[in-house]
């Protein structure tokens, strides 16, 4: 994410929330707010892209 600037901080919670081990995992609503999908297959991905087929489901 370096070189981007959404203007306000992240919001735990609304943006992102953390997994029992410690992990930052972005919402959908965080996705939808960024624009844009940075194919990495990332768990709630509302593009739709699948990592294993390099494509998008939606």
């Amino acid at each position: 994410m370096t070189g981007q600037n959404f203007g306000n901080k992240l919001t735990e919670g609304e943006d992102y929330y953390l997994t029992p081990e410690g992990y930052k995992v972005f919402t959908e609503a965080f996705h939808l707010k960024r624009g844009y999908c940075c194919k990495s297959g990332c768990r709630h991905c509302p593009y739709g892209f699948d990592k294993r087929t390099g494509t998008n489901r939606k």
